[in-house]
């Protein structure tokens, strides 16, 4: 009697992905399992097609050769083991394979993984021009480092930690559960797979001490609040020798007491007098390269904006240089004598009432105050 395809048994297309066969197979192996079928001896034999092509069809190696020769590849003992079922023992191993990510293991043949050392963070806080320019820093960071008396190992010097004889060096233990089968943390060796007997002194066998240590902090031109540095491997260092986890170099920037930063671009607030706002003239403004010359053109009004290019900052990340902004603001003299005030009303007077062509914002302000009053009383 010729065998079914294995496919066919499955359920599952030729070019299907492993992935796909794995749940396929979970789905037919909990209907069809002796635990569950009494003892039926046609849904037995289903179980064994079933698991024979799940074995099949998961190895790479034989999963070609079948799909090149058939069953022909395997008639001679080289193939499947499909010479009689092992009970639930055997499902109970497979069982664990297909759902080894949810049980936190692969049916205890996998071996024990070292738990990385957790991140750190580091709060740096940058004046603007340190965030602009960038520098070089050292911050001092209380972690777990290496042991180095043990080497991380947690032993003493001059001997080895032992495989743990629960777990046999895989850090977990299998529980079955009627044909479930549960991986959970062996707790012997507390998933660790070995076992210290003779501790070292220093870290009492962790693998690794509190230290606070330096750090050299390398901050890149034009960073800003939010950014951050990761420095691979500086972090927390694992227990046992496991791999450390990383440093991130937090940044913040402190307010200046001149600029505001919006991007890449740079903004401040430039005081004029109401002469040079009138007659127009040059002024003298702040960069963070220095000072530079700014021209304001006559009859300029209070609150104009003024861009000065390439005077703002560096993007870290394009390259691309901001603007400087500034925005003039009418300073209203103040402290005046007696004949600065006499100059200033004579000015006034000299513009006259209603002349809007000195002034034609207040002249169109004072229209529409007018028309305002007009239509209320209609």
């Amino acid at each position: 009697m010729s065998k079914p395809d294995y496919y066919e048994v499955l359920g599952v297309a030729r070019d299907a992905s492993e992935r796909d066969i794995k749940k396929a197979y979970k789905r037919l192996a909990m209907k069809y399992h002796p635990d569950r079928t009494a003892g039926n001896a046609e849904l037995e034999a289903k179980f064994k097609e079933v698991k024979e092509a799940y074995e099949i069809l998961t190895d790479s190696q034989k999963r070609q050769m079948y799909d090149q020769y058939g069953h022909a590849a395997f008639e001679q003992g080289g193939g499947a083991g499909h010479g009689g079922f092992g009970g639930a023992g055997d499902f109970g191993d497979i069982f664990g394979d297909v759902f080894g990510d949810i049980f936190g293991g692969g049916g205890g043949r996998r071996q024990s993984r070292q738990q990385r050392g957790a991140d750190l963070r580091y709060n740096l806080e940058l004046s603007l021009e340190e965030a602009v320019r960038g520098k070089q820093v050292d911050i001092q960071v209380p972690t777990w480092v290496s042991c180095k008396p043990c080497d991380g190992s947690g032993a003493k010097a001059g001997s080895k930690p032992k495989t743990c004889t629960t777990c046999h060096g895989a850090g977990q233990v299998q529980m079955r559960q009627g044909f479930f089968a549960v991986q959970q943390t062996c707790p012997t060796c507390q998933g660790t797979g070995q076992i210290i007997s003779d501790p070292c002194n220093s870290c009492h066998g962790q693998g690794r001490v509190e230290k606070t240590k330096t750090l050299n902090v390398k901050i890149p031109a034009g960073v800003d609040t939010g950014d951050r540095v990761r420095l691979s491997g500086e972090g927390e260092a694992g227990a046992h020798g496991a791999p450390a986890g990383d440093l991130y170099v937090q940044v913040s920037v402190k307010e200046h007491p001149i600029f505001v930063r919006d991007g890449n671009n740079l903004y401040c607030e430039v005081p004029i007098s109401f002469t040079t706002a009138a007659l127009g003239g040059e002024i003298e403004v702040p960069t963070l390269d220095g000072r530079a010359k700014l021209k304001i053109p006559s009859e300029s009004q209070t609150g104009k904006m003024f861009r000065m290019r390439g005077k703002g900052v560096k993007s870290v990340r394009s390259g691309a240089v901001g603007d400087l902004i500034c925005k003039v603001v009418l300073e209203t003299p103040v402290n005046l004598n007696e004949r600065q005030k006499a100059l200033l009303q004579e000015f006034e007077d000299s513009m006259g009432e209603n002349n809007g062509k000195n002034r034609p914002k207040a002249q169109g302000f004072f229209d529409g105050v007018k028309k305002f009053f007009d239509d209320l009383t209609k």
